[in-house]
């Protein structure tokens, strides 16, 4: 019994072949925004599947917007996260990727957002800087010391890893600036407790005078 032969044209040509490869890969440009799965994670980048011909290379300093963060502690191998195309193709031909840039073009149109309806902004102070405070807020807020508080603080390390609510006082995209007052945020409590306390008194003062 003679073993069948398999044609060359049953798979097409070289070309056909490639074509039909290419077709499975995603297709993307520098500053897109991409999902994928952690594949590895070591000390000075992390590798991540997006359906590319190549894994994703997100190197450490863009993995997050805190510095000197350990990989570790920001993803885990298996999990989805969102990525910004940094270079499709560097001179090694790797696909470069950041996941704090991504984060923070997530982070504008909530920013913005909150800015135009002049609401509360909640962080977490994550260092402190020349003049003041850089507050986490899905990017960097600066803080200025004497925003702080109602009244200018010397010492602001007690201040690292503690949770703010803060009013943006000024916001700018293109220069990357984004200001905060927690004096602003606490002026206004303070304002709204003293009007509560105010009207409360008033009609205490008026169930007095219908006694």
């Amino acid at each position: 019994m003679s073993t069948p032969q398999i044609a060359v044209n049953d798979i097409g040509s070289a070309e056909d072949f490639l074509a039909a490869i290419e077709g499975t890969i995603r297709n993307f440009n520098d500053g897109d925004l991409v999902s994928g799965a952690v594949v590895q994670v070591g000390r000075d980048e992390v590798l991540v599947d997006i359906g590319y011909k190549t894994e994703g290379v997100i190197p450490s300093r863009e993995l997050s917007i805190r510095h000197d963060a350990d990989p570790n502690s920001i993803v885990k191998v298996g999990e989805i996260i969102e990525a910004l195309v940094l270079q499709k193709e560097d001179k090694e031909g790797r696909l470069i990727l950041s996941k704090k840039r991504a984060q923070y073009e997530r982070a504008w149109g909530d920013i913005e957002g909150k800015k135009e309806r002049d609401e509360v902004v909640v962080g977490t102070v994550i260092e402190v800087v020349k003049g003041g405070l850089i507050v986490d807020i899905g990017l960097r807020g600066f803080l200025p010391a004497s925003l702080v508080e109602m009244r200018r603080v010397r010492d602001l390390t007690p201040y690292i890893g503690k949770q703010v609510e803060a009013r943006i006082i000024e916001l700018d995209k293109n220069r990357n600036n984004v200001v905060l007052s927690r004096r602003a945020f606490l002026e206004q409590t303070q304002s709204e407790s003293r009007t509560t306390f105010l009207n409360q008194l008033q009609k205490g003062q008026d169930r007095k005078r219908h006694v």
